[in-house]
This record gives structure tokens, sequence and C-alpha cells, in this order.
């Protein structure tokens, strides 16, 4: 997934017309809904299902059940292992790690009270069957008292049990905070300036003329018509035309074709909107609440926020099996989607706002896979490999880092960054972003799988941009231009475009 450029805070609402209707002017809701929001997914209506049998042909699940577990670190490793994962949260340097007293505290309350409730119940049903024998010798006055006291250690029950659930809340409230601990293989460091360089895939393009930016390419071309995409949505939105939006069209086509039958990866075409869950399951809530567009179904302000516009494909895609056990047979599951993806910030006001660097919509080809936990980092490595494929196919010069710890998402326990140069630019620009999540989204989402033994594990999560664009769009025209202000297509992309060269 492609990691958020600065820290702009603003929530965007889209209104929508019921029954198919004309959709209605989209506004800015400058009140933070996040308590409600979280407050709906600590105590979700959910259904949740056993036995499913879910393989690549997506068979429905059966026999709801209902539990649900969203505290994202297992609480068990926080008891047992403090100190190790204060030590971990610290390498961030974002101060995660102060969250980890309150938790316990909260942790240590609820476990009291639980037990205190166990007693009285005890105490309660003991009491109960004295009641019953007393009434068989016909000891009335004393089989009253019996009640009068079972009703009082219900009453005190109740009170236990109001308490529990505010110490649950408490502490789940603080976990759902609490970013996925840094794989001890990552480096340590505080910004992006100490990411390693891992490689570096072929040269930067050397001109015998100085290469215009993706700008002026997308103006003297008409690829892009940057005045009119900002008239139709406002600024960050971008109106491909005529042989822009086929370029656009081919190179989506190319991802998935590639991911497809090359890399081995299950297409899916997923809804373009998700429910607040599916967003605290990848982990974009409740941090990235601020960066989200929240629809709005018509005028009612009651259904704001129950669907979201999806800053990925991620969001919906990992979500596919939440709340489900898989069997083990169904692992490892590989699946690509393509999507366009919404996000609110999209840069700071005046720093790459113009042209195709940073903005509201773009789209993007995701990777996702499900493996088994002893798996996964090698995995990593192949999902790494199946991103750099697409540059290396488009004859692009690109390098991949390493983030260190600061630098990371907060779901990653690991993660690569691919960065395409852009001669235009002068720079390097993300292209795709490729992580390790562990089982933090799989709790998260409680999607489990069933070992052969019969014990229930969660899988590890990994996702990864196969690539995003329109960063990938900018560097092939910049990397590809001509001296005459032609961009010469890449010999993969010839076969959809029916052409060599864009004039």
């Amino acid at each position: 997934m492609i990691r958020n450029l600065n820290h702009q805070s603003q929530i965007c609402t889209v209104s929508l017309k019921k029954n198919g209707g004309a959709s209605v002017p989209a506004s800015r809701d400058n009140q933070n809904p996040s308590n409600v929001r979280l407050a709906r997914t600590l105590a979700p209506p959910a259904h949740h299902y056993v036995d499913s049998f879910v393989s690549h042909e997506l068979e429905s699940c059966r026999q709801p059940f209902h539990f649900y577990n969203c505290r994202v670190l297992d609480i068990k490793l926080i008891r047992e292992k403090t100190d190790f994962v204060r030590a971990r949260l610290a390498t961030r340097g974002a101060g995660d790690e102060k969250l980890i007293d309150g938790i316990l505290q909260a942790d240590e309350q609820r476990r009291k009270s639980l037990a205190e409730v166990e007693t009285l119940k005890s105490q309660r049903n003991r009491v109960s069957k004295e009641i019953g024998a007393l009434m068989g010798q016909k000891k009335i006055a004393e089989a009253e008292a019996k009640k009068t006291e079972t009703r009082e250690l219900g009453d005190k029950i109740a009170e236990l049990e109001k308490l529990v659930a505010k110490a649950d809340a408490n502490r789940d409230e603080l976990m759902l905070r609490l970013p996925n601990l840094p794989n001890e293989a990552v480096p340590l460091g505080k910004t992006a300036e100490d990411n390693p360089e891992v490689r570096v895939h072929g040269a930067k393009q050397n001109f015998d003329f100085k290469p215009k930016s993706h700008i002026e390419l997308c103006e003297s071309l008409k690829l892009v018509d940057f005045a009119r995409g900002a008239k139709i949505s406002g600024s960050g939105f971008l109106l491909y035309t005529n042989w822009g939006a086929r370029l656009e069209r081919a190179l989506i086509q190319f991802l998935l074709d590639l991911h497809i039958h090359e890399h081995g990866y299950t297409e899916v075409s997923p809804p373009f909107m998700v429910n607040e869950s599916c967003m605290f399951g990848v982990g974009q809530f409740p941090k990235s609440l601020d960066q989200a567009y929240a629809v709005r179904e018509g005028l009612d302000d009651s259904t704001l926020g129950r669907l979201y516009l999806v800053p990925t494909a991620e969001s919906p895609v990992a979500n596919i099996h939440r709340e489900e056990i898989l069997t083990e047979k169904q692992i490892p599951t590989f699946y690509c989607a393509y999507s366009p993806c919404f996000r609110a910030e999209a840069g700071a006001a005046g720093v790459g706002t113009r042209g195709m660097i940073r903005v509201h919509q773009f789209d993007k080809v995701e990777l996702i896979k499900i493996v088994k936990p002893e798996n996964s980092y090698e995995e990593l490595e192949k999902l790494v490999g199946n991103a750099e494929k697409v540059l290396q196919l488009l004859g692009l010069h690109y390098r991949t880092i390493m983030l260190c710890t600061g630098d990371m998402g907060f779901t990653s326990a690991k993660t690569y960054d691919i960065e395409v140069w852009a001669p235009g630019q002068g720079s390097y620009l993300e292209v795709s972003s490729c992580s390790n999540c562990e089982d933090f989204q799989s709790r998260r989402m409680n999607l489990r799988f069933k070992t052969e033994s019969g014990e229930n594990k969660f899988p590890h999560i990994l996702n990864g941009s196969g690539t995003a664009l329109a960063r990938l769009f900018v560097a092939v025209i910049e990397t590809h231009q001509q001296a005459d202000g032609s961009v010469k297509i890449p010999e993969p992309l010839q076969p959809y475009l029916k052409t060599d060269v864009i004039r």
C-alpha cells in the first residue's frame, strides 16, 4: 500500500442519492466522528462463521456464530512480555509504548472483576440450591431470606459486569491505537533518511535534450486535462483524455495480466465502498480516519460513515475472509485486484499539488497474500519481486529500500518501498509499498485457519502495490519521452495500445 505523504487532516463526506439517483454535491465535514466509529466497532453486531469452505472460487460460508476479537496485538504477549513489547514499540519513535500501562491497568481491572463475578455466581448458585432444600423442609422464612440474598448477589453481579464491560472497552480502545511491532530485522531509524537501500535496477536515463516534466508532456500530447479535472471535482482529481485514458487503461490491464498469468494471483473485483469494520480490520481506522471519504445516503445524516470510499483495494480484499476459519488447504491464498483509491490527504498546500504526483483519486492494482506464519517472510520477498517485475518489463530505473522502524506504516512489521526514477521530476517516486503485517490484521478481523491437528491459528497477511498509478504513468512518459516531444511505448504495452508511439 502507498504510504501517506503528509498529515493534512480533513474528513471528507460524499453524499449519494438512494436508488441510483444523481449525486448530491460533496461536502467537507470538520466534525470528528472517531468516537462514534470506535464505539460502534467495539460492539459490532457482526455475524461470524465457522466451517467456512471459501476457496479461490469464493464459495459461501455457513453457520453463523457470535464472537469477536477486535484487539490487535496479543494481550497475552503484552502481559507476559511487557518489556519486550514496550521496547519494540519504542523503536517506532512515536511514544506508543506509553499506552501499555493503561492497557495493563484496564486488563487487570477486567480480570479482577471477572473473577469476582465468577465467585459471586458460584455463591448465588449454592444459595439457590439451599432455597430448594429449605422449601422442601417447609422452612419458609429461611428460604425467603436466602431469596433476598440471591437478589442482592444478582445486583452485585450486575454492577461488576458493568465494570467488566467498561474495562473491556477501555482496554480495546487503547489496543486499537497500538501499531504493529516492528520485526527485529527491521533497521532502527526515525525518518525516511534512515531507510537503507536494498538494491538498484538499471540506471538513470541519459537524454541528449532537456527532458520535459509529465505536466508538459500531458499538456502537449493532450493526455490529461488538469484544468477540466479540477473544474469537475476540484484540485487533486484528473481527467485523462484520448491517449492518456488509453494508456492508463493499458497499464491497469497489463498489471492485472502479469500478476494473474505470471505470478499466480487470483483476480477479484471488489466493491469500491466498504463498511467501517473493514477499515478497522486492515488498520486504516482509527489511525487514518482523518484521511477517509465517508459516504452519506442522500440527506440521511444517520447513514454517514456506514460506508467509506476505499483508500486502497487492500481494504476490501484483505477482508474477504474476515470472521472466517479457513481450512489449511486454503492457505496460501493470493489475490489481485484493481480499484480506484480515494484519499482526503493529497500533499501539503503548494508542494507537489500540481500534476499527478499527489492526488485525491488514483488507480492501483493491489496484491494480497494470506499465508502460514512460517512462510510469510519468504512470501514477502516474492511479493516485492512481483512488484519489481512490473518496472523491469517497462524499462524503468528504480531502487528498493527497506523502511526503518520510525518510517513504517501503522500495520506493518516489515516493509519494502519501491521507488521509480522520474527524470522530468529529477526524483524518485514511490510506486509500491510491500508489507508483512504478520497476524496484526488477521487478529483485528478475526480471520483464522484450522490446522490438520485441529488448532485454530491466525494467518499472516501481506499487501503490496503491484503497482500504483498515476506515478507509474508519470515514470513511463517521462522515461520514454523522445526529443520531438513524443513518447515511445514500452513493448509490453504495445499490444494493448495498438501503437508504439504517442505523438
